[in-house]
């Protein structure tokens, strides 16, 4: 790896001033296809870019000045790279937008996936062989998670609530079960599900496995979107019971028949040949996006699923100054046309997205793709993928249904991201903060919790940016006070974080302690390593008082601790902020921007301080700790601990004798948890 080395000399946005080994890395690339990586002086990724020709695109970045553009403030910043070499454009492609996904670059728009898709299950394998419940009479269930082969799998859906929805319908239609199979194997008599008709009774066997299994198919046919196909056979199936004068059996299909049909027209399931289509709608303004996906899975649209992506002006400014996608084509066209941004949003969401998702055959657009990106995903998926932006009848309704959702959620957004930046806008006047940079505020709130002194946890949660980062909460486990003294408790959990920073900071020349005379002037931060623009306590003075305390220790300034004091009768909306610098506490009312802030943050502190307290508690009454503390238990011996002797306290009971005839519980490691829980 190449390093920038300038000494005292300040870089300047020309590229003859970078290195003189960035430089002749640069002249050395090949003219093959592949992918560059641009890092700064701290080794952060500023910017993932693919090219046909690595030399040609890599070079242009530094034989031009920019100018005060955001390309020109990017390359100033470049003082490494990487590169790697592929055998084709779809090659260089993928790769571009794995590493997009996985390293996050400053100057690349980003799509993040929180979580993955839900599935519909049906346990076992369609003509699999055992005496299994899941296997001779399938179940159906919500899933969450990587797929394998022991089950079928159908989806994925854009939400929990459309694979609910979907289950209900299969209940009302074949009525097959959704028990667990412990629950299965214990039932002497049909449960509600049955008597409301969702259930078959397979449990206390009112249905025959073959019928099962038939409903089974049944079931697995509307799902891959086979209506007309079912329709048909389950009236063939009708009328052969009724030449055999099975009107009983009969009757039972036609209702079917009656409740398919039914289910096909309240949820609107297509005829057409479109089984499986992701609809996708961008919209862009005031500077963000908003991609929507509306999936159609076994013609039956399932609802949709905005996405919101960053670094959207950058990257497009970028691109924009890059003249074109990346590739050497401004070389046969020395005027390319220059793109919507639109078009590029979806672009990258496309090939971010569908990393590690099932990609379906058909994607209908609300703007045109670059067809060598269909190439890529057909190269990567080994399925034929088409993508339309001009479509008719039913594809054009469900794409217009899509275009409108995606306003209505950029809408949205843009009113919130207003309504956070107008809070945070209040609580600086509010407390005469520094309105310069609101997005870089930082708060940081503490909230001690616990029952009766028992598992006292102290929470830490962070605020900036305009919303709450649950990337970097905090909890502490307080240990070594008297139960239940909360302010011994909040001493501990300050210091323990804060020391931390000032010794952080000394290492850096962080902050200049002398600077903080007999004035009582606040020390001044130099270095990198940053404390909280304000620090909330969830108390009154009395807790102020211990923040106070430990920030003098410190040497930090008092200015930044902020109590959030209950009101008179602990009402929501009378809470006071209380200041350890001297200031008189200030009531911001009601109706206050910045109070709904404080108590938005104040919340979530508490909240986050009783789950972990909560699983600490739990964890303790039940004894998951205290056994497996002993040497000796893992957690098979613990687990049959638990069960022969019903809970901790069962086995704290119990005598020496008793503990060793357990399996696997020798006679000195019986005397091991006789004396370890006495």
């Amino acid at each position: 790896m190449l390093l920038h080395r300038c000494g005292a000399a300040t870089i300047r946005c020309m590229s003859d001033v970078h290195s003189e080994e960035l430089l002749a890395q640069v002249a050395a690339l090949p003219a093959l296809p592949g992918v560059y990586r641009y890092f700064d002086a701290q080794d952060a990724l500023l910017y993932v870019g693919k090219a046909l020709n690595l030399k040609r695109r890599v070079s242009s970045y530094f034989q031009k000045n920019h100018g005060g553009t955001r390309i020109g403030h990017m390359v100033s910043k470049i003082v490494r790279m990487e590169t790697t070499v592929v055998r084709s454009e779809a090659e260089a492609l993928l790769l571009e937008n794995n590493l997009i996904k996985t390293l996050n670059p400053k100057f690349n728009i980003l799509f993040r996936d929180d979580k993955s898709y839900p599935y519909l299950k049906i346990t076992g394998t369609a003509g699999g062989t055992g005496d299994a419940p899941g296997q001779v009479f399938p179940r159906m269930a919500y899933y969450r998670g990587a797929v394998d082969k022991k089950h079928r799998y159908f989806g994925p859906y854009p939400s929990a609530w459309a694979v609910k929805e979907s289950i209900q319908l299969l209940q009302k239609v074949f009525r097959l079960r959704t028990c667990e199979d412990t629950v299965f194997a214990n039932r002497t008599r049909p449960c509600l599900l049955y008597q409301i008709k969702r259930c078959t009774g397979p449990c206390v066997d009112l249905i025959s496995p073959e019928a099962y299994a038939a409903d089974v198919q049944h079931a697995e046919a509307l799902l891959r979107g086979e209506t007309q196909e079912l329709l048909q056979a389950l009236e063939v199936r009708m009328m052969a019971h009724s030449d055999k004068l099975e009107f009983e059996q009969a009757a039972e299909v036609r209702n079917q028949i009656q409740a398919l049909s039914r289910v096909l027209h309240q949820q609107a399931i297509e005829t057409v040949d479109d089984k499986d289509v992701d609809i996708l709608a961008v919209r862009v303004q005031g500077g963000r996006a908003c991609v929507n996906l509306a999936m159609v899975r076994g013609g039956r649209h399932l609802g949709d699923r905005p996405y919101f992506p960053v670094h959207v002006e950058d990257a497009a400014a970028v691109f924009e100054e890059e003249g074109g996608d990346g590739s050497d084509e401004a070389a046969s066209h020395p005027a390319p046309v220059a793109r919507p941004v639109e078009a590029l949003v979806l672009e990258a969401f496309i090939a971010q997205h569908y990393i590690g998702v099932p990609v379906p055959p058909l994607l209908v657009t609300s703007v045109a793709v670059d067809k060598a990106l269909m190439d890529a995903l057909t190269e990567q998926t080994g399925v034929r993928v088409h993508a339309i932006h001009q479509p008719r009848e039913q594809r054009r309704a469900w794409l217009d249904m899509a275009q409108k959702n995606a306003d209505l959620q950029l809408a949205r957004l843009l009113a919130e991201e207003g309504s956070q930046q107008a809070r945070t806008r209040a609580l600086a006047e509010a407390l005469d903060l520094p309105p310069e940079d609101l997005d870089q505020l930082t708060i940081e709130c503490f909230d001690i919790s616990h029952t009766a002194g028992e598992a006292t946890q102290a929470s830490c949660v962070v605020f900036h940016h305009h919303k709450l980062q649950s990337s970097e909460y905090r909890r502490y486990k307080i240990e070594g006070i008297t139960g239940g003294d909360d302010y011994a408790a909040m001493r501990q959990v300050l210091t323990r974080r804060y020391s931390k920073v000032v010794e952080a900071q000394r290492e850096e020349g962080g902050i200049d302690f002398a600077a903080a005379g007999a004035d009582g002037a606040a020390p001044q931060r130099k270095g990198a390593a940053r404390l909280p623009d304000l620090v909330l306590i969830d108390g009154g003075k009395g807790q102020v008082g211990v923040a106070r305390e430990v920030f003098t220790t410190l040497g930090l300034d008092l200015a930044r601790i902020v109590g959030v004091e209950k009101g008179e009768g602990r009402k929501v909306g009378l809470e006071e902020l209380v200041f350890a610098d001297g200031r008189e506490k200030i009531y911001l009312g009601k109706d206050s921007a910045a109070l709904m802030l404080v108590a938005q943050i104040r919340d979530e502190a508490h909240r986050f301080a009783i789950t972990g307290m909560r699983a600490a508690r739990a964890k303790v009454r039940v004894g998951g700790g205290q056994l497996e503390e002993i040497p000796g238990i893992g957690p098979k011996k613990r687990a049959r601990l638990l069960q022969r002797f019903g809970g901790v306290r069962g086995v704290a009971a119990a005598s020496v004798e008793d503990i060793a005839t357990v399996e696997g519980i020798s006679r000195e490691l019986a005397e091991e948890i006789y004396r370890a829980l006495r």
